[in-house]
């Protein structure tokens, strides 16, 4: 059926405002501002983002690395986003909604900036099952409660079934950057996506619950056997919407803790800060190798 970039970014000469980025066609010279950018690495944290932009511009070997990259999202305080020379590093919120909004507008942006060959990756934070807290997950399928590879969502009343297959090749090389750090173990997996952290997320310790220890482990004893090693609440709707685009995406997350033996999080501050940098090292070796390949770097 009819699917495409919507109208209203097609006709020339229509202003189109990414109002959840405090940007626009009318306002921003987006192709002057975005039109070298080859990756996108979203990430729930505004935080960690900035961290990142930083990282991969110390990486990049870029000037003024260690100086704080400017929000270009200032104008709103919804999503937060820094570049890094070709790499775009935004907030996304937590949860399908919050993430969804922003992908629409980033997809609208590369569109503006004209944009080409560009990989999208999610790094992030996750809870795993039977994996040691620490170990890094290349998302091999992104998959919902029941464990099915669609991301569902209602559209004009209806309800509309997207495919949320990822690029295997990327995996691969993803996972090869992982072996090639050797710091931490990094293993390819399913992740699940629910829509809450709480009841959606088979954990005991929300304000409700409904079900018991026995049914719990029943549950995620049944997402190891389907292939399942970590559970996190973005994964779905970035894979479909990538997909949708024609975009390379991964999802890139580190596993907090080990859903089996608890709900909530034991490990130190500094350790669980530790955790969260493992992800941006892989990716960033992974976007150095690539620029090196094309000869950007």
């Amino acid at each position: 059926g009819l699917c495409g970039f919507s109208e209203v970014i097609n006709i020339n000469g229509v202003s189109d405002v990414l109002y959840h980025l405090a940007l626009g066609t009318s306002t921003h010279d987006l192709p002057a501002m975005f039109g070298d950018v080859k990756f996108v690495c979203v990430g729930g944290s505004s935080r960690r983002m900035k961290a990142f932009a930083r990282f991969m511009a110390a990486e990049l070997g870029l000037p003024d690395a260690e100086a704080d990259p400017p929000n270009i999202c200032a104008g709103t305080d919804r999503y937060a986003m820094y570049k890094a020379g070709p790499v775009l590093s935004v907030s996304h919120g937590i949860g399908v909604p919050s993430i969804c909004v922003v992908l629409h507008e980033l997809l609208k942006l590369l569109h503006h900036a004209r944009c080409t060959d560009v990989t999208v990756i999610r790094i992030g934070t996750s809870g795993g099952i039977g994996l040691e807290p620490g170990t890094v997950v290349v998302t091999q399928q992104a998959v919902d409660g029941a464990f099915q590879p669609r991301f569902e969502q209602m559209i004009l009343g209806r309800p509309v079934v997207r495919g949320t297959e990822l690029d295997g090749g990327l995996v691969a090389e993803l996972l090869l950057c992982g072996r090639e750090l050797s710091q931490f173990e990094t293993v390819a997996g399913n992740t699940m996506c629910t829509m809450d952290f709480y009841e959606g997320q088979a954990r005991l310790d929300g304000a409700f619950c409904c079900f018991s220890e026995r049914d719990k482990q029943e549950y995620l004893a049944r997402a190891y056997e389907a292939g399942v090693r970590n559970i996190e609440m973005e994964a779905l709707v970035l894979a479909a919407m990538c997909k949708l685009g024609g975009l390379q995406a991964a999802v890139v997350c580190v596993t907090l803790l080990d859903r089996l033996q608890g709900d909530q999080l034991s490990g130190s501050h500094e350790l669980l800060e530790s955790f969260q940098q493992r992800p941006q090292r892989l990716v960033g070796l992974f976007i150095r190798k690539r620029l090196q390949a094309s000869g950007s770097v």
